[in-house]
């Protein structure tokens, strides 16, 4: 538990260092082991060649004289499974070994044996046959081969040991640089909750530095990524709930007039009833009038509001119909409603089949008519056409009027917004006539675009003619 709460790169640190500690733990066993064979090997031949010496001069002389300090020379007659020294006063006190040797060496090749001979301690064993039933055996010590592998081991525990050390410490250094651009990223995560994102639109801070290598640059490209995404996200949030506070803030100060009105004709109605009954039906044609504002109103924010959740429930009936019929009924019914303000029909002379709601898509060329003649003066020229391009219709509402300013051409498709806001309410309208028809021909899969200037604005609805709406039941219009 407690190595787990250790930073990352002091756990990597340690970790390389156990790895290394192995490493060198197999390297140092390998060069003793090494080191020590190989002085073994080279008493072996140093033996052999004093062996060889010795069989001359047992030959010659009948003695075994001119072995190194310290080594022990006896030759054996070996007879009937005994061993018997020829010279015992050469023997060490514990001579039982060198006997053993003597009798295992049966051929012409040597016996070599290590032994630990009591009072005298490790020896390297060397028998060979002389002659016939005679036989050499010398024991050389070992005990400079065994000091100096001792302090070969000592030396390489030492050196191991520093580098081990250093290399721990050097690895913490270089992976806490290595690992800085991290921990810059988890500053920056903790500057991120320092701050209050409540009403923000963009978070204030970002993972910087070029330092770290590939990986850790994927990281904090990913990082950064993650923290322009949440960016956006909040973006989109701020104007969410800006547009949901000014939609209310606008939807409650349009249901008012009319409650304030209907509330005023009321109150007229009742003194009406009481002391003028003349007045009443003119009072009563009032709340009519006021309520069925009301009602359209509603009525139209449903239908947004529909229109908006479209992902869970698509407000839209589709069926297979004509966009020119559509059209000229859309016509017939505006000339007879504004007989004050000229329409001209351009439509091609075949049908145009689309897949569309036919009510939804005729409110939308409704709205566009009565938008053109509502904020356009009488005689006004107003302008309905129908047109195929590839893979698309357009349909086209314009008029001769003073046109819409630059500057409200970017907001005119918002809810509740009017291009001239001092109009009388019942002019002007409540302003969400061409919201309407945006989130209806975006229902729909198409476009809608204005363009406009002085004496000519055009509003283009594009609509694609492959039927890309969603198909829902008949009970959606009834809800309308």
């Amino acid at each position: 538990m407690k190595f787990r709460r250790l930073s990352l790169g002091t756990r990597l640190a340690l970790g390389l260092g156990a790895l290394a500690l192995a490493v060198f733990a197999v390297v140092g066993t390998v060069m003793a082991r090494s080191m020590q064979g190989y002085l073994e090997r080279r008493l072996d031949a140093q033996m052999e060649t004093t062996q060889i010496s010795l069989k001359k001069n047992l030959a010659s002389t009948g003695t075994v004289k001119g072995a190194a300090y310290g080594w022990y020379t006896v030759v054996y007659d070996v007879n009937d499974g005994k061993a018997d020294p020829k010279n015992p006063d050469d023997l060490p006190e514990d001579g039982d070994d060198l006997a053993a040797v003597a009798l295992d060496t049966t051929t012409r090749d040597p016996v070599y044996r290590t032994e630990y001979l009591k009072g005298d301690g490790t020896y390297r064993l060397r028998g060979c046959a002389v002659s016939d039933g005679v036989v050499l055996v010398t024991a050389a010590p070992m005990g400079d081969i065994s000091t100096t592998v001792r302090q070969l081991v000592i030396v390489e525990v030492a050196t191991f040991l520093l580098a081990l050390i250093a290399f721990v410490l050097i690895g913490r250094a270089v992976l806490r640089r290595g690992l800085q651009p991290l921990s810059d990223m988890a500053a920056t995560a903790h500057d991120i909750t320092s701050h209050d994102l409540t009403d923000s639109a963009r978070l204030p801070v970002r993972a910087e530095g070029g330092n770290g290598g590939v990986e850790v640059e994927e990281l904090r490209t990913a990082f950064n990524t993650m923290l322009d995404h949440i960016d956006t996200s909040l973006a989109a949030r701020t104007a969410a709930e800006q547009r949901l506070r000014r939609f209310i803030a606008d939807a409650s100060h349009e249901l008012r007039t009319p409650l304030t009105s209907i509330r005023g004709y009321a109150d007229l109605f009742r003194y009406a009833a009481a002391n003028a009954p003349e007045e009443r039906e003119a009072h009563l044609e009032k709340l009519r009038s006021e309520a069925a504002r009301m009602s359209v109103l509603l009525d139209d924010l449903l239908l947004l509001a529909r229109l908006d959740s479209a992902e869970v429930e698509t407000p839209l009936r589709v069926t297979e119909g004509d966009l020119v019929a559509l059209a000229r009924e859309a016509a017939d019914a505006f000339r007879a409603a504004r007989p004050s303000h000229p329409l001209t029909v351009t439509v091609p002379d075949g049908p145009v089949p689309l897949v569309f709601d036919r009510l939804r898509l005729r409110q939308v060329v409704d709205n566009l008519l009565t938008n053109a003649a509502v904020h356009t003066p009488a005689g006004t020229a107003v302008s309905l056409s129908v047109s195929v391009e590839p893979g698309s219709a357009v349909l086209r509402v314009g008029d001769a009027g003073p046109g819409i300013a630059p500057a409200d051409q970017a907001r005119i498709f918002d809810r509740f917004y009017r291009v001239d806001d001092s109009r009388t309410r019942d002019r002007g309208g409540s302003g969400l006539g061409l919201a309407v028809v945006h989130s209806l021909v975006a229902a729909h899969g198409g476009t809608v675009e204005l363009t406009s200037r002085p004496g000519s604005t055009v509003f283009a609805v594009g609509l694609p003619r492959l039927g890309r709406v969603s198909r829902v039941g008949a009970d959606d219009h009834d809800q309308d």
